[in-house]
């Protein structure tokens, strides 16, 4: 009976830890890099990095490497070795909707309920929105340098 109630407070104990480093690391990109420099990477299993990334992202990753995947094998995540990396999120459908780098630039996408992409800005400003007739066809067109297409 020991065995199991150490064996249960060890498992508490390895949660509760894999649960801080979530917390720490929610927003502190590159993660590979940082848990490296944190010295926890080594400290760490396969199922632990899957438990913590799962937790950052939100939902079960795979990792590739050093790329993050959804279960639909749509990339959530990449890092080179350098740091550089790239975060991307979609939507139930697999779309992208957004998707930010190390570089400070980033990228936002909004589709209509037929897949069609009807919104669009970027880091810079820049934007277009766009709508479309019952057959898929774009009959309106406006961005951010004020060029509008009305084919209504």
């Amino acid at each position: 009976m020991k065995k199991i109630i150490r064996k249960i407070l060890k498992e508490d104990i390895r949660e509760e830890f894999l649960n801080k480093i979530i917390k720490l690391m929610k927003n502190d990109f590159p993660l590979f890099k940082n848990l490296r420099e944190y010295g926890l990477y080594n400290q760490l299993s396969e199922d632990d990095l899957k438990y913590i990334f799962s937790g950052i992202f939100g939902e079960p990753i795979t990792i590739m490497g050093r790329t993050l995947m959804d279960k639909n094998r749509k990339v959530l995540y990449y890092e080179d070795y350098d740091g550089v990396w790239e975060k991307r999120e979609h939507d139930e459908y697999g779309r992208r909707t957004y998707k930010e780098s190390s570089n400070g630039e980033w990228k936002k996408y909004e589709y209509d309920e037929n897949g069609n992409l009807i919104y669009y800005e970027k880091f810079n400003g820049y934007w277009y929105k766009k709508e479309y007739d019952e057959r898929n066809n774009e009959i309106y067109y406006e961005n951010s340098r004020g060029e509008i297409r009305d084919n209504r």
